[in-house]
């Protein structure tokens, strides 16, 4: 097992080991707010998500020992991020953030978030990100 650490956060490669944690953080975000799909997927289908490893890099966030969140950065150096609820509010996006750009330099990184979606927008403005375009979506 692999951990970057900074400050009592550390970064652990995803395993098959991380599907459950990851699919009880998926449940903890709100529909409202998501931007990478509009319904909850079923286990199986998280499952089958995870084991395809859709991204460059993908991350379980820890506080100490304990599981914090998750962290990822798709081959278009989009990087998303969640934290648990209970872990909001103490800096671990910010060290996971750093961590993350610190093992995967790139010259420039992206961050898709849902513009209904304040506490992540202001994560990435306080982090210099800046906004670039907004997408609009015609479904039928």
């Amino acid at each position: 097992m692999t951990r970057y650490d900074l400050n009592n956060v550390s970064l652990k490669d995803v395993t098959d080991a991380d599907i459950q944690f990851l699919y009880d953080l998926l449940q903890e975000r709100d529909p409202r707010a998501n931007i990478s799909h509009k319904k909850m997927p079923t286990f199986e289908e998280h499952t089958k998500f995870v084991t395809s490893q859709p991204y460059a890099k993908w991350y379980v966030i820890y506080r100490g020992n304990q599981k914090a969140g998750s962290i990822y950065l798709t081959n278009q150096n989009e990087i998303g991020i969640f934290i648990k609820k209970e872990a909001q509010g103490m800096s671990i996006g910010q060290r996971a953030l750093e961590l993350l750009i610190k093992l995967n330099p790139k010259r420039r990184y992206l961050a898709n978030v849902n513009p209904n979606n304040t506490r992540s927008i202001n994560f990435f403005k306080r982090n210099d990100f800046k906004l670039i375009l907004y997408t609009y979506e015609l479904t039928r």
